[in-house]
């Protein structure tokens, strides 16, 4: 997901907006204009004349790729780099003799793709990423991508025994769903949200990563007394605050808590779950625990402070060691934990975590050749084209391992921990990709961002996020989502 900065503030660094695009992936800065609504409006249905004839599926190649029938892929340009792809691409060539791949990389997805989507002439394999992602909703809600479930059922590329979907990580198969049982997009990067800090400067404090909050409350204290703030936060864009927050409802209230809030359901702000874990983030704005001056502090602003020392603690995800590397000393010892949950009453255990996919790969539905695009996405969902990736951009993949005989960085290290301590325990809120003014601009900045800057109360911050959800809820202009 990268991230959810301000892509569209012009502040955003280059590591936000390119290099930890997964964000961007989950559509937080997907805003089709619209000539793009109207090109899927008038593209929908119909069949691609130049659709390649189906070849002989065999245990070698088991979508049935047509093994003389060109491929094209499309991939975003950003910080993730083009290498890790075009290392994917030989690999289809090698297995297809035969076959040429036309492979090129673009920042400007949707302005190159989107005449060719209204054409019917769309590549066989995109990675809709970027600045200029294409709107997912309006994709799917005109047919303009195929099903992804052969792929998910076909053998992975590594273990006939064990299909493509079996071998990915939790969430991500329900990522690419949007209404029933069709997938229609491969996340392939993989995204840890959680807390973040520095090993070295909690050892200083003597202190453990807490579990409950008061031990969080009493860490607060301790580095309060050496000048150093328990918390900051990316004040301008306070939609980061979730990043542990969400995940802390869902631990406290379980993940049900969770479902009822990205489906809109009436109340659902009202439980005392939310109520609990508000009140205790209120709670480190009334004891002085948050950095002086954050809520002024954009994302960089934010995590250079933090980098530097000045506060402990900071919501984020997997992108923030890329983006701050030049900020982060080499003895930080970079670490990401799962939120600190209320008590020994959570309905959920310690490790309960967000993690989710993001770098959204599609094939069209009018693609020349959409096995060729589906088996490119099985050969990149290997181990080795995973390692290599991991390798080459320190990010996960969707794939559930990759990870065995590679050096990781500290806040890689920290977070593939993390994911192992979860097990089955991780979250994937989906308010940010379905709902993105809500979840951006109502619930982050009116609602969150109000409140920990003690301009309002939980209670008010509550009511209001309420109201906002409701009014999303009952606004027939947007398509809704629920989880199946």
């Amino acid at each position: 997901m990268g991230s959810t900065s301000a892509e569209n503030t012009g502040n955003a660094g280059v590591g936000r907006r390119d290099l930890i695009k997964r964000s961007a992936a989950l559509g937080l800065i997907s805003v089709p204009t619209m000539s793009f609504l109207s090109a899927c409006a008038s593209s929908g249905g119909g069949d691609n004349g130049n659709k390649a004839k189906a070849g002989k599926k065999t245990a070698k190649n088991p979508l049935g790729v047509n093994d003389t029938a060109g491929m094209e892929f499309v991939l975003f340009d950003g910080g993730f780099g083009k290498e890790y792809a075009q290392d994917a691409v030989k690999i289809y060539e090698k297995n297809f003799p035969k076959v040429k791949v036309k492979f090129s990389a673009t920042q400007k997805i949707q302005s190159t793709l989107q005449p060719r989507f209204n054409q019917g002439t769309p590549p066989d394999l995109i990675d809709n990423s970027g600045a200029e992602q294409m709107d997912m909703g309006v994709l799917v809600g005109k047919k303009q991508l195929a099903d992804l479930t052969p792929l998910l059922d076909a053998p992975s590329y590594d273990d006939p025994n064990k299909k493509v979907r079996d071998t990915l990580r939790p969430g991500i198969v329900e990522m690419g769903q949007f209404d029933g049982n069709p997938v229609w997009i491969m996340y392939y990067a993989y995204t840890v949200y959680g807390v973040w800090y520095s090993q070295k400067a909690l050892d200083s404090l003597d202190a453990q990563y807490p579990k409950t909050w008061d031990e969080m409350l009493a860490v607060c204290e301790k580095a309060k007394k050496k000048g150093m703030a328990g918390w900051t936060y990316a004040g301008k864009y306070p939609y980061y605050i979730p990043f542990s927050l969400y995940p802390m409802i869902g631990k406290v209230g379980g993940r049900e808590v969770l479902d009822a809030i990205d489906n809109l359901e009436p109340n659902a702000w009202k439980h005392p779950a939310v109520k609990a874990c508000f009140d205790a983030y209120y709670e480190l704005y009334k004891k002085g625990y948050i950095l002086k001056g954050t809520p002024g502090l954009d994302h960089i602003q934010s995590q250079t402070a933090w980098a530097k020392g000045n506060a402990l603690f900071i919501p984020n995800g997997s992108w923030v060691e890329n983006e701050s590397a030049n900020v982060i000393p080499a003895d930080f010892n970079l670490a990401v934990s799962a939120p600190t949950g209320i008590d020994s009453s959570d309905k959920m255990p310690f490790g309960t975590i967000w993690a989710s996919g993001g770098e959204p790969f599609i094939v069209p539905a009018k693609a020349a050749n959409p096995e060729g695009g589906m088996e490119q996405l099985r050969i990149m969902l290997s181990e080795a084209s995973s390692k290599n990736f991991t390798t080459k951009v320190k990010s996960l993949t969707a794939f559930n391992g990759g990870t065995t005989g590679i050096s990781l960085t500290p806040g890689l290290k920290s977070g593939v921990a993390a994911l192992k301590l979860a097990g089955d325990n991780v979250l994937n809120p989906r308010l940010q990709d379905w709902y993105v003014q809500l979840q951006k601009e109502q619930i982050g900045v009116a609602g969150l961002g109000e409140m920990m800057a003690g301009r309002s109360t939980p209670a008010e911050a509550i009511k209001k996020i309420q109201g906002f959800a409701d009014a999303a809820a009952k606004d027939t202009s947007i398509k809704h989502y629920k989880h199946q």
